[in-house]
């Protein structure tokens, strides 16, 4: 399951969330973004231990700012806190495979 967040939960449901939390972040126009939304299901299915969240940059363009945001879709991996990784467009399902395995 992928949880949506905003400006006004992020701190919350990333920021002071234990362990790994993936965040998707995309805008609705974003042809690519799209494309990576069942992606990013899918790997939420498969693993239990991983929170998946997406933001929407164009209603909390202050996160997109604070986090150097400059393309999407871009997806932080936030771990205890603090960015541990982060890529920047859409890639294959294996991909996000190999940096959540590294960073668990």
């Amino acid at each position: 399951m992928v949880t949506k967040v905003d400006s006004n939960t992020f701190e919350a449901e990333v920021l002071q969330a234990e362990g790994l939390v993936v965040v998707d972040m995309y805008a609705d126009w974003c042809g690519p973004c799209r494309m990576m939304a069942p992606i990013i299901e899918e790997l939420s299915e498969d693993y239990d231990d991983v929170k998946f969240t997406k933001l929407n940059v164009d209603e909390a363009d202050d996160i997109a700012a604070k986090y150097g945001v400059m393309s999407i879709p871009t997806f932080l991996f936030v771990k205890n806190g603090e960015v541990a990784a982060q890529i920047v467009g859409a890639r294959d399902a294996d991909s996000f495979a190999d940096q959540i395995d590294a960073l668990k």
